[in-house]
């Protein structure tokens, strides 16, 4: 008897733990998703796949996608979490962007569910950025996107003019085109980003990326003379005429810059990989026409010639610590870095930061940014996202008067500086 009562509580207690586990697998769950994927990006179609593949799979579970657009997504995202109300799944672009929501506890940390497989999908380089204090607290989804001198090869072939490789030989080239009257970099500056490309490059080319490492730990300042230096060589070009008249007049976002490529007025476009898609999309006729190059070595400088700007993941999806199904939540990121998603996102021109894609990829252009990627020595994420918000936009603000003559470079150096000391409170 004692034995068959045993027997009879432990199915009892079987039976009552797997009706529990069946209730609570049927528990009806919703997953708020913020991101920057609203319908006019390329990227947004597999995401909802992602979507759409994982509510199939868990048909209790129903992901809420609200996007929002990049230059609005960051002070709202820092809004809801100064005020504990995040979503449970989010997007940053790694880095300092990521950091700050760690260090104020609202990030899950994912280290303990990176299975070998899981970890193994991405690219080396691109789970850097997803770290903090060496765990992850965010995977890289969206592309690889490196900051690249795209040029126009005819031009360049009809004035017998070769890819620089040192910073005086692409002054060459800048006199080459002016004195022949093309623009030698179409750029559109009223958006502010563009042209912090070039000071981006030109303070790892003289300084190596431990110039901004060193300014943000306070080991070294923003007006140290690296960041002196890149703004003096800005005014260099601007005074050459290396720019179109009323650059920072101009707007990327309505393809002033682009329309200077196409229409043979300039020769040269400083830009992030997806500029590849545009020219696809906008000139499909002359796309044959472009190729690219790295931002050239400054033979002075400590930057290594393959550094690269840009990011290695672009956009990092984390998981809230306030969300109540985690489990849920991470299980979706699975979807959203598995090979279908990668694939899709392939054949809308980007590069996923996942291992493996290399031999995916048959677009040679596409396939020689994948190559530039996995060559660079060290890839700098955008100032504005490596930056918390108050310093990126003085970043932005100075940058961009460099371009309008309006402050000297070290004028603009001790702005920023200036403002970094208040942030950090020295």
């Amino acid at each position: 008897m004692k034995k068959v009562l045993i027997l009879s509580l432990t199915l009892l207690m079987v039976f009552s733990f797997v009706f529990a586990g069946s209730v609570m697998a049927q528990d009806e769950v919703t997953l708020t998703l913020w991101d920057i994927r609203t319908a006019a990006d390329q990227a947004t179609p597999a995401v909802k796949d992602a979507i759409e593949r994982f509510e199939a799979d868990n048909p209790n579970v129903t992901i809420e996608h609200v996007p929002t657009q990049n230059d609005n997504y960051k002070t709202k995202l820092r809004t809801a979490m100064s005020a504990d109300n995040a979503p449970d799944l989010f997007m940053t672009w790694g880095s300092a962007s990521l950091e700050r929501y760690v260090d104020a506890d609202k990030v899950y940390s994912l280290e303990s569910n990176m299975t070998e497989d899981w970890e193994n999908n991405f690219m080396l380089a691109a789970l850097d950025l997803g770290r903090v204090d060496n765990e992850m607290y965010g995977v890289p989804v969206t592309n690889v996107s490196p900051a690249l001198v795209w040029y126009r090869t005819d031009l360049f072939e009809e004035y017998d003019l070769e890819v620089p490789e040192t910073y005086d030989e692409l002054l060459n080239v800048v006199e080459t085109f002016t004195e022949n009257g093309i623009t030698p970099f179409a750029l559109a500056n009223s958006n502010k980003w563009p042209g912090s490309m070039y000071f981006m490059y030109l303070v790892d080319r003289i300084g190596g990326p431990e110039a901004l490492q060193n300014a943000i730990s306070r080991e070294g300042a923003f007006n140290d003379e690296a960041f002196i230096e890149a703004g003096r060589r800005i005014q260099e070009l601007v005074e050459m005429g290396a720019f179109p008249d009323g650059v920072n007049g101009l707007d990327e976002n309505a393809a002033q810059s682009r329309t200077l490529l196409y229409t043979d007025r300039a020769a040269m476009y400083l830009m992030g990989s997806w500029a590849y898609s545009s020219f696809k999309n906008e000139a499909s006729d002359m796309v044959d026409q472009f190729s690219f190059f790295n931002f050239p070595e400054i033979e002075s400088g400590a930057g290594d010639p393959s550094n690269l700007v840009g990011t290695p993941g672009d956009n990092y999806y984390s998981v809230s610590t306030q969300a109540p199904n985690k489990e849920a939540a991470v299980e979706f990121l699975k979807y959203l870095t598995d090979s279908q998603m990668g694939e899709q996102l392939i054949e809308i021109g980007n590069i996923p930061p996942f291992t493996g894609v290399g031999e995916k990829i048959e677009d040679p252009i596409m396939k020689k940014i994948y190559d530039a990627s996995q060559n660079a020595n060290h890839i700098q994420l955008w100032y504005d996202q490596t930056l918390p918000l108050e310093l990126a936009q003085v970043h932005l603000n100075t940058t961009q008067a460099l371009f309008g003559m309006e402050m000297t470079p070290e004028e603009a150096a001790d702005q920023m500086e200036e403002a970094a000391q208040e942030y950090y409170s020295e």
